[in-house]
């Protein structure tokens, strides 16, 4: 299982620095195009939109590779927004190993709870079964993230009509 958790996340890694690199070399020029383009307009884009997204991302960059690693489909994208706000790479690479080595543990974590059951005895069989449980995981754990930042935003609001009132 060591050895598996220890693969499984240095390839994360690898795909991850591909995509980050990527993104910094190419993306920027490439985003920006599209942003300001008809379709861009159409999608509600603009290099506005774009300098707050990247703005955002230099702020809350670590916490949101490490909890994008968790979450199905933002997963694999994480490092494009990484790579356009050029986070530092030490950071990016640290918290991307995190992340995808919490994932793998919990996957390999139920690929050896579901070998113990019974009825259960081919490979395939496990296979079929870790990735049924890796959507109902990833699908909770989006659901915690999204319950955090209702949170967040509700104390936000509060604490801002509570400034509100006190200058009033």
């Amino acid at each position: 299982v060591v050895g598996v958790l220890f693969f499984a996340t240095c390839g994360a890694i690898v795909g991850a620095l591909i995509n980050y690199y990527l993104a910094m070399w190419l993306g920027r020029p490439i985003v920006y195009r599209f942003a300001g383009s008809r379709v861009g307009r159409m999608l509600l884009l603009s290099p506005e939109k774009l300098d707050r997204a990247n703005d955002y991302f230099v702020r809350k960059g670590a916490v949101s590779t490490f909890v994008g690693r968790l979450v199905p489909g933002i997963r694999q994208l994480i490092s494009i927004p990484a790579g356009l706000a050029r986070m530092p790479l030490g950071a990016f690479v640290g918290y991307t190993a995190l992340g995808a080595g919490v994932w793998n543990a919990i996957l390999a974590l139920i690929g050896v709870l579901l070998s113990r059951v019974p009825g259960i005895e081919t490979k395939e069989q496990v296979v079929a079964k870790a990735s049924e449980y890796s959507h109902i995981i990833g699908y909770s754990i989006l659901a915690i993230v999204l319950l955090l930042l209702t949170i967040y935003i509700v104390k936000q609001v509060q604490r801002k009509r509570r400034r509100n009132l006190i200058t009033d």
